[in-house]
């Protein structure tokens, strides 16, 4: 990061940094979590000009250097990291890491040494044997309906995995994913999709924060948005937060307006 695009009192220590490195401390400080009891759901995702949330099925190819400094500094502040199965089978997902750089700063906020990954799935169609669950230095979360599979429940927590139950079905309500791990003292989420997922909380109106990159790529094709599903029948109005700029790419944050 190093420039920021001023959207607040130009005289914040913020503007301060603009057009010069800034450390992983001021990219912590500016994307810090509001105070608050309740849990607060941001999202993390990437976009092309042209609407495009992935190419060639995966994020990485429409990202750069300075959005995965974002993408570890959201990572480091965060509780949970909550995300879809395919997601999670489609990326490679692996246990989040502890970083020395934010290491005081979770310990004075009572966080652990990296956050938890907490998977959305309704089949538990998972391989329990991936490092995800089998070797994570947080204990790995799976976020399911009441229904789930019997013997797919058992195979998680054979895993070491704790199953959360957040729907009375095979589906998982949204609203109660977010409730339940935040009655595990994981308030501090992070979502990083898929576009299925990420619509569904737009849906259930419990997404609070978008963190949203912009890429200055064009890519044509037929690839996802960053959020798919049902339209929802009003359109939810976010307000800009925070802008920065580096070599073309938009790093925004959106809040949702509460009236």
């Amino acid at each position: 990061m190093r420039r920021l695009l001023p959207v607040t009192d130009p005289t914040t220590p913020a503007a301060a940094a603009a057009d010069r490195e800034w450390t992983l401390d001021e990219l912590a400080d500016a994307y810090a979590y509001p105070g608050g009891r309740r849990p607060w759901l941001r999202a993390n995702m990437v976009s092309t000009l042209d609407g495009a949330a992935q190419h060639d099925g995966r994020s990485q190819g429409i990202s750069c250097a300075s959005d995965m400094r974002v993408f570890g500094t959201l990572r480091g502040l965060a509780d949970a990291v909550v995300v879809g199965a395919e997601t999670v089978r489609l990326e490679g997902y692996r246990p989040a890491k502890a970083r020395d750089a934010f290491a005081a700063r979770r310990e004075a906020a009572g966080q652990g040494p990296a956050p938890a990954v907490a998977v959305v799935s309704a089949s538990l169609d998972l391989d329990f044997s991936l490092p995800l669950f089998a070797a994570p230095l947080v204990p790995t979360l799976v976020v399911t309906g009441s229904a789930a599979p019997s013997d797919r429940v058992r195979a998680a927590r054979e895993a070491g995995t704790e199953v959360v139950f957040a729907g009375d079905g095979s589906a998982v309500d949204p609203a109660r994913a977010v409730a339940e791990l935040g009655l595990r003292g994981l308030g501090r989420l992070l979502t990083e999709g898929g576009p299925r997922l990420l619509g569904q909380f737009v849906a259930a109106g419990v997404l609070d924060e978008l963190c949203l990159t912009l890429s200055p790529l064009l890519v044509a094709g037929g690839a996802q948005r960053i959020a798919g599903g049902p339209a929802v029948p009003v359109p939810e109005r976010f307000s800009l937060v925070s802008l920065l700029e580096e070599e073309g790419f938009l790093f925004t944050r959106y809040g949702k307006i509460r009236h």
